[in-house]
């Protein structure tokens, strides 16, 4: 009989260690007056998988685990004062750092099975998704008169469909203006949409050795340097290759070098789609492919925030909202080495649903992600059990 909750053992799952380091390198246990860094993050987790509406149900929450604390590594309750005053206090960077300490850890078990291309080049895709916020409450979300917002920029790595790069800005922020901080790994290549379509914003990708994959826009002027040949009988949704050099002189000052372009026909919304890239050498139908996997950072988005808490906070202050935008990305990694642990062929929100039904339930790990729907064993039969009376 396990004697140990199901949040227990995924508690278990996360490296220790290694968030001691950044917690003793950081300095943020320093007059923590019993609160500490792990209590915190642990709490925060709790309100991801809990799904808690505010402080005092992360605190109630965890006082009815009583008796399983120890195994999670808390020795006391927080109040929901400590939980409130810790989120405007301790800094974020913390749970930000902890989540890329995990990345190379948890995503590596976290593998998401895609179509595998021919190149060797790593692939990123690039977007970003806007989070409301009442302006009242979040007076720093600068974004509209009446309504605030933060924009985050995230750069989601292909292979392990969870994001290498995350940069959280107000809601003014244009869209190419958050790029710029993107981090750049040589000969890879970037894919976007057309909000990116920034001449030199794509020349200091170019310099640095990266490759991209950019929708353009439909002013876009430049001259024809001649068709390249498409192969007969195949890929026939492919429309044109050709060579092009910009023609408007304010962008031919910002990207000087040829582009090339290729369009192709979306017969699933009936339209047509114009790319640009920096790549001489690949396929147009891999173009092509490599933008249609831009759609796997939407389904991201839509999955943090159809299932994990952050589309309202705990929290008013922007440290608050931080710590529970980077505790949710450490959910969904935690979420997806569970998924790759599982044989049960589970969806992710269908695993959300079930271990919040059953986060303080005592069963085996590993049991229940292969067969959570398999019945308990039969309890054997008590020879002490008193008789029926009536």
């Amino acid at each position: 009989m396990i004697n140990i909750t199901l949040f227990s053992q995924i508690i278990s799952k996360l490296d220790r260690s290694k968030f001691n380091k950044l917690t003793l390198s950081q300095g943020s246990d320093k007059h923590n007056k019993g609160y500490n860094s792990w209590t915190h993050l642990v709490s925060m987790l709790f309100c991801q998988f809990a799904k808690s509406q505010s402080v005092r149900d992360i605190s109630n929450g965890l006082r009815s685990a009583t008796g399983n604390l120890n195994h999670m590594g808390i020795t006391k309750v927080p109040s929901k004062s400590s939980v409130s005053y810790q989120n405007k206090h301790r800094d974020h960077n913390l749970f930000k750092d902890y989540y890329f300490c995990l990345l190379e850890s948890l995503g590596q078990q976290a593998g998401f099975k895609q179509v595998k291309f021919r190149i060797k080049s790593k692939i990123f895709l690039l977007d970003s998704t806007t989070i409301s916020l009442g302006l009242s409450l979040f007076d720093w979300a600068k974004y509209k008169t009446a309504k605030g917002a933060i924009k985050m920029y995230t750069l989601l790595d292909y292979d392990g469909n969870l994001p290498a790069y995350v940069n959280i800005t107000n809601g003014k922020t244009a869209d190419n203006r958050g790029a710029y901080k993107v981090p750049l790994v040589k000969w890879s290549v970037i894919v976007a949409d057309r909000f990116y379509n920034d001449f030199y914003l794509l020349n200091i990708w170019d310099s640095k050795g990266v490759f991209f994959v950019i929708r353009h826009k439909e002013n876009l002027q430049y001259i024809s340097k001649g068709e390249i040949t498409l192969p007969q009988n195949r890929h026939q949704n492919i429309m044109i290759d050709e060579l092009i050099e910009l023609k408007n002189l304010a962008s031919k000052e910002k990207y000087g070098k040829k582009l090339r372009r290729v369009a192709v026909w979306d017969e699933q919304n009936k339209q047509t789609i114009e790319l640009i890239t920096n790549q001489m050498s690949w396929t147009a139908n891999t173009i092509s492919k490599l933008y249609k996997t831009r759609w796997q950072i939407e389904i991201f988005f839509r999955e943090i925030k159809q299932n994990l808490h952050i589309k309202s906070f705990v929290g008013t202050t922007e440290n608050a909202v931080m710590i529970q935008i980077w505790t949710a990305l450490i959910t969904i990694l935690i979420l997806k080495a569970l998924k790759a642990m599982a044989k049960y062929k589970w969806h992710l929100s269908n695993l959300v649903a079930f271990i919040r039904l059953n986060i303080f339930v005592k069963i085996n790990l590993q049991q229940w992600l292969d067969k959570p729907f398999d019945e308990p064993p039969p309890t054997m039969p008590n020879s002490c059990t008193q008789g029926i009376i009536f």
